[in-house]
């Protein structure tokens, strides 16, 4: 059995990602019942000492108290460092007990550089990376990360972080698809016409423009979360939901993966203008402090792919994400293709039926075209409705759990980050040489009128 992990050292230990999402998922792992002893340790360049890094720690970790997080901040510890030093992140990690875990929760391009220290120095036996998405530039860079990696720890070792895949309705994936003879079967072609993978938030930039305006809508939500999504929602039945298992059957449904076409017209993309969401009144996204509005950067993206394989062969499968939207959604909608043949005289709804699974919500519906009232031959449409189970912790507190546990279960294997950004290139190059229009929507509304609702 592989040892758990006794100290956690947070590189980047003052930044906004420390405090606003892997702090509180640690006071959601210590709330739970797999919570164990652990020792915190923040480092940073900024001045700061054990007295104020305990209070950040506690305040993020007031949402969810707990006495073993309450522990856990009384005794954190930080250290000021340049952990780009080799000297200076040596003794970092020789500060920790135990079985180590090194969390990068810094911008990338940092992160490269504290891996090729790393590669540098002798490590202490069983130490775990975590790094945070997005994993390289692209294909390349990730590739070269890769294989500097491979010459520090063992793959086991290295946790390439996406939360969406410890969001608990993302794994009720698994369950639903292969433990229901009833949707097995049906989940593939000729029977479904097409997949949607919807993530649509009402947030607009909020002050990440640093990271953001460089990234855009495809780098940041398509190219990692909703092709894992995707992979967990199209792949073939693992044997098991180890690991290897796992994380193999969805490297192999990537690999057969491509956009539905080169030249562009696979993808649609549009920024947001002034307007309002709720009671905010929002600027323009080329107006927002830090974004450089000549970048052209989108903040809504819709890209249509096709998985190459026997079951999926020539179906769509549409994933969108952007910003500053009127409704917020978080769903996999996959729509049933009409029947064969439907025996003349019945007449009525003739929508086709979908199954829809929402992330958050965590809910599931299913279309029934059913006899109508009244005349029997004309038909209506009703919905079979259920809420899907409430997770133990939060998505953050899932991956460190796995994290803390050396279950890489839920983490990206190495390959599956160089095949994200192999099958987003063409978008990207098709958006960098201007193939594809930048449209333009007012913030709170569901994007530009020209786009076909989803």
């Amino acid at each position: 059995m592989t040892a758990r992990i006794d100290t956690l050292i947070i590189l980047g230990a003052g930044g906004d990602l420390t405090s606003r999402l892997l702090l509180p998922g640690l006071a959601s792992f210590l709330a739970s019942d797999q919570s164990q002893p652990l020792t915190l340790i923040g480092a940073d360049r900024q001045e700061m000492d054990d007295a104020a890094w305990r209070n950040r720690v506690t305040q993020s970790f007031d949402a969810i108290a707990s006495p073993a997080a309450t522990a856990v901040a009384n005794a954190a510890h930080y250290v000021q460092a340049d952990v780009t030093d080799a000297e200076q992140l040596r003794e970092l990690i020789a500060s920790g007990s135990g079985r180590v875990a090194l969390y990068f929760a810094l911008p990338p391009a940092i992160a490269q550089k504290v891996v090729a220290v790393l590669a540098t120095l002798e490590l202490p036996e069983g130490i775990v990376l975590a790094l945070e998405k997005p994993f390289g530039t692209d294909e390349t860079s990730a590739r070269d990360l890769n294989r500097i990696l491979q010459t520090i720890v063992p793959e086991e070792q290295v946790f390439r972080v996406d939360h969406f895949l410890g969001k608990s309705t993302v794994l009720n994936l698994l369950g639903l698809r292969f433990a229901n003879r009833i949707f097995e079967p049906l989940l593939a072609a000729p029977n479904v016409a097409k997949v949607e993978l919807i993530f649509d938030e009402a947030l607009a930039l909020e002050g990440r423009a640093g990271y953001y305006d460089r990234a855009g809508a495809v780098v940041d939500m398509i190219q990692s979360h909703l092709l894992l999504v995707m992979a967990l929602t199209a792949m073939e039945p693992p044997a098991s939901v180890s690991s290897e298992d796992l994380r193999g059957s969805m490297a192999q449904v990537l690999r057969a993966t491509r956009v539905q076409s080169v030249d562009g017209t696979c993808a649609r993309r549009a920024r947001y203008t002034a307007g309002t969401i709720g009671d905010r009144s929002l600027p323009a996204y080329a107006d927002e402090d830090g974004v450089d509005s000549e970048r052209g950067t989108e903040t809504l993206a819709e890209v249509t792919f096709e998985i190459d394989n026997w079951r999926w062969a020539g179906v769509p499968f549409v994933l969108r994400s952007g910003k500053a939207l009127g409704d917020s959604r978080q769903d996999i909608v996959i729509t049933f293709a009409p029947v064969p043949h439907l025996p003349r005289g019945l007449t009525g709804s003739a929508d086709p039926a979908q199954l829809t699974i929402s992330i958050k919500p965590a809910t599931l519906s299913l279309d029934l075209i059913v006899n109508g009232e009244g005349d029997p031959f004309t038909l209506d449409r009703t919905q079979l409705n259920t809420t899907l189970g409430d997770a133990a912790m939060s998505a953050y507190g899932e991956v460190i759990a796995s994290l803390i546990d050396g279950d890489p279960v839920l983490s990206v294997r190495g390959d599956v980050a160089e095949q994200c950004w192999r099958i987003v290139a063409p978008v990207l190059e098709a958006f960098r040489t201007a193939q594809v229009p930048l449209e333009e929507y007012p913030a709170g509304s569901n994007g530009p009128g020209s786009w076909d609702s989803v």
